[in-house]
Protein backbone atom coordinates (compact mmCIF):
# COMPACT_ATOMS: atom_id res chain seq x y z
CA UNK A 1 0.00 0.00 0.00
CA UNK A 2 1.33 3.56 -0.64
CA UNK A 3 1.73 5.66 1.89
CA UNK A 4 -0.36 9.06 2.07
CA UNK A 5 0.72 12.60 3.28
CA UNK A 6 -1.38 15.66 3.70
CA UNK A 7 0.28 17.56 1.31
CA UNK A 8 0.86 21.42 2.42
CA UNK A 9 0.64 22.53 -0.65
CA UNK A 10 -2.36 21.12 -1.70
CA UNK A 11 -4.69 20.76 1.11
CA UNK A 12 -5.18 17.04 0.75
CA UNK A 13 -3.93 13.55 1.08
CA UNK A 14 -1.72 12.04 -1.92
CA UNK A 15 0.78 9.44 -2.44
CA UNK A 16 3.74 10.45 -0.58
CA UNK A 17 7.77 10.69 -0.47
CA UNK A 18 9.15 7.36 -0.79
CA UNK A 19 12.22 8.81 1.31
CA UNK A 20 13.03 12.45 2.76
CA UNK A 21 14.01 14.57 -0.36
CA UNK A 22 17.09 15.97 1.85
CA UNK A 23 19.10 15.16 4.63
CA UNK A 24 18.33 16.35 8.13
CA UNK A 25 15.32 17.64 9.50
CA UNK A 26 14.07 20.05 6.24
CA UNK A 27 14.43 16.49 5.09
CA UNK A 28 12.04 14.91 7.40
CA UNK A 29 9.52 17.95 7.31
CA UNK A 30 9.26 17.66 3.61
CA UNK A 31 8.75 13.74 3.61
CA UNK A 32 5.99 14.05 6.45
CA UNK A 33 4.56 17.40 4.90
CA UNK A 34 5.22 17.24 0.88
CA UNK A 35 3.12 14.98 -1.35
CA UNK A 36 5.52 13.20 -4.16
CA UNK A 37 3.36 15.20 -7.10
CA UNK A 38 4.19 18.68 -5.48
CA UNK A 39 8.03 17.87 -4.51
CA UNK A 40 8.42 16.63 -8.80
CA UNK A 41 6.40 19.95 -9.58
CA UNK A 42 9.14 21.78 -7.64
CA UNK A 43 12.12 20.26 -9.05
CA UNK A 44 10.34 20.96 -12.45
CA UNK A 45 11.19 25.27 -11.24
CA UNK A 46 13.44 24.53 -9.37
CA UNK A 47 16.11 23.58 -12.76
CA UNK A 48 14.06 26.45 -14.68
CA UNK A 49 15.56 28.72 -11.62
CA UNK A 50 18.92 26.97 -11.91
CA UNK A 51 19.03 27.30 -15.58
CA UNK A 52 17.71 30.36 -16.35
CA UNK A 53 18.96 32.75 -13.65
CA UNK A 54 22.94 30.33 -13.77
CA UNK A 55 23.11 30.15 -10.28
CA UNK A 56 25.71 27.36 -9.00
CA UNK A 57 24.07 25.47 -5.95
CA UNK A 58 28.16 26.01 -4.75
CA UNK A 59 27.07 29.47 -3.59
CA UNK A 60 25.35 29.92 -0.23
CA UNK A 61 23.30 32.77 -1.56
CA UNK A 62 22.17 30.37 -4.12
CA UNK A 63 21.16 27.59 -2.05
CA UNK A 64 19.35 30.25 -0.12
CA UNK A 65 17.38 31.99 -2.57
CA UNK A 66 16.37 28.50 -4.07
CA UNK A 67 15.61 27.01 -0.72
CA UNK A 68 13.15 30.60 -0.22
CA UNK A 69 11.55 29.93 -3.22
CA UNK A 70 10.56 26.35 -2.45
CA UNK A 71 9.02 27.35 0.86
CA UNK A 72 7.15 29.77 -1.08
CA UNK A 73 6.22 27.10 -3.83
CA UNK A 74 5.02 24.87 -0.97
CA UNK A 75 3.19 27.43 0.91
CA UNK A 76 1.16 28.65 -2.31
CA UNK A 77 2.45 32.06 -2.27
CA UNK A 78 4.08 34.02 -5.33
CA UNK A 79 7.51 32.65 -5.97
CA UNK A 80 10.01 33.39 -9.01
CA UNK A 81 9.57 31.73 -12.31
CA UNK A 82 11.77 31.23 -14.89
CA UNK A 83 11.54 34.86 -17.19
CA UNK A 84 9.77 34.00 -20.83
CA UNK A 85 8.92 30.32 -20.10
CA UNK A 86 6.13 29.13 -22.31
CA UNK A 87 4.71 25.57 -20.98
CA UNK A 88 4.01 23.42 -24.73
CA UNK A 89 0.77 22.82 -25.30
CA UNK A 90 -0.82 19.36 -24.85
Amino acid sequence: MTRTVFCRKYQKELEALPFPPMPGKRGEELFENISKQAWEEWQSQQTMLINEKHLSLMDPNNRKYLQAQMERFFNNEPFDKAEGYVPPEK
